[in-house]
């Protein structure tokens, strides 16, 4: 009974084992879950629409469009970073659709750094991979998750998204 009760208290406190362990909102206020994307790579990027890297987002919707039956791109608008994504979810919804014609998935306006920093990116910069752990330094920093919910790569703002080191993990 005392090995029952100790496995307990250890699943009730120990963190999530994967990104499918995250319930987020939609940029439209709607309720998602990660986990329904088992199965395929996710690439998690932080993104903002003032942003000398913004003009990534065309990319993003390539990459997207290129790896569709395998790979899933979520953008996570963030102000986290010279106030360079100031609007509000439709505002900023509005904008990736106009001028990159985003139709891959993005997340309502989150923290990926400080003291409000969503859960999922305290889950991400602090997840073991083989690259680096720690805060995210600017907007779109990456990080591609495998098809079973783990962390292999994370990637600073400069590597574009259909660079090779992001292709040749497809």
């Amino acid at each position: 009974m005392k090995t029952l009760s100790i496995l307990i208290i250890a699943l009730l406190f120990a963190g999530p084992a994967s990104v499918y362990d995250f319930k987020l909102k939609t940029i439209e206020g709607k309720d998602f879950n990660l986990a329904k994307y088992k199965g395929k790579k996710l690439l998690i990027v932080n993104t903002a629409s003032k942003c000398g890297y913004t003009p990534q987002y065309a990319e993003l919707q390539k990459l997207a469009d290129q790896y569709k039956d395998k790979l899933v791109v979520i953008g996570f608008p963030a102000n986290n970073f010279g106030g360079q994504e100031p609007g509000a979810n439709s505002l900023i919804k509005e904008f990736c659709s106009k001028n990159y014609g985003v139709t891959f998935p993005l997340s309502e306006k989150v923290s990926v750094k400080g003291d409000d920093i969503s859960p999922l990116f305290k889950f991400l910069t602090s997840a073991p991979n083989p690259d680096f752990t720690g805060d995210i330094k600017w907007n779109f920093e990456k990080f591609l998750i495998d098809e079973n919910g783990k962390l292999i790569h994370r990637y600073r703002s400069g590597t574009t998204p259909l660079s090779p080191e992001i292709t040749k993990e497809l």
